[in-house]
């Protein structure tokens, strides 16, 4: 249920960049809406009205947190989120976060994709303030390498644009991806350019329904050898082949559900060495 949900540590655990507390509400950019919750009675408001199932309200986070409880650490970190959950978020926009994440950090990744907002998405005014919503894969297929520069994308702006031309072209189908298994998701979502087996892990567990998912970026690598090093041997820098075995090791142990373990590891590692988020 909604009101099982702690929205704090659900936006703040690093799964989302456009959003923003002011008061008791919290106030996001998902694709071509604005989502407004308040905080207090989790209520949620959206600004095309249609129904938002952001929350994931179909998990059955009982049995969820249960599979997953296979050690101390785990527990902990279950202990210390409460009310966690993963996110249902628009696709497009979670290919274009995790694309511009890359080799960043969370404050960098908000400015550059709000600017991408201001700079190709429609302005609209809801609840009494005023937003940009997301861009369309049509603007930013169309927009120049100068202006995805200026927004502050870096080396990344070719890979943004591609991306978008392979997602207006079809060549990425959506609904596709969420209806298929996780490695066939996973292998088609590679071939963007600009998209690795981190991103695409990232894109397919919040936003494509892959809770098989497990994203392994240089904080989950780290936190694997300080908790796990007795059971998963996993490299620094993790080629294509050692990426894919420490993935399927990892799913043996924490099983089908496993990428909520890795959003509890993450956000209980992040928060322990005190680094902020929205």
């Amino acid at each position: 249920m909604i009101n099982d949900i702690n929205i704090d540590n659900t936006i703040n655990s690093g799964q989302v960049f456009l959003w923003e507390k002011d008061g008791n509400k919290w106030y996001g950019i998902n694709g071509n809406d604005v989502i407004v919750i308040e905080k207090n009675t989790n209520k949620i408001l959206t600004f095309t009205n249609k129904k938002c199932d952001f929350f994931r309200n179909d998990d059955n986070i009982v049995k969820i947190i249960n599979d997953i409880k296979k050690d101390i650490v785990i527990k902990y970190a279950i202990l210390l989120s409460p009310g966690l959950r993963i996110l249902r978020q628009d696709p497009f926009q979670c290919v274009i976060s995790f694309i511009t994440s890359s080799n960043s950090n969370i404050q960098k990744i908000k400015t550059t994709l709000l600017r991408l907002c201001n700079k190709f998405g429609e302005e609209v005014n809801f609840c009494g303030k005023r937003f940009n919503l997301f861009p369309s894969p049509k603007a930013l297929s169309n927009a120049s390498m100068k202006e995805l520069i200026g927004c502050g994308l870096g080396y990344r702006a070719r890979y943004v644009r591609s991306a978008s031309q392979d997602i207006l072209n079809g060549i990425i189908d959506f609904k596709q991806l969420r209806n298929t298994d996780y490695y066939t998701s996973r292998d088609q979502l590679t071939k963007v350019s600009g998209v690795g087996q981190k991103t695409a892990d990232c894109i397919l567990l919040f936003s494509l329904d892959k809770l098989d998912a497990f994203p392994l970026d240089r904080w989950m690598v780290r936190c694997m050898h300080k908790y796990y090093n007795a059971l998963f041997q996993i490299d620094e820098k993790l080629t294509r082949r050692k990426y894919e075995k420490a993935h399927d090791d990892i799913i043996d142990y924490f099983g089908v559900y496993s990428g909520y373990a890795q959003q509890f590891l993450f956000k209980m590692e992040r928060d322990i060495k005190l680094k902020k988020w929205l």
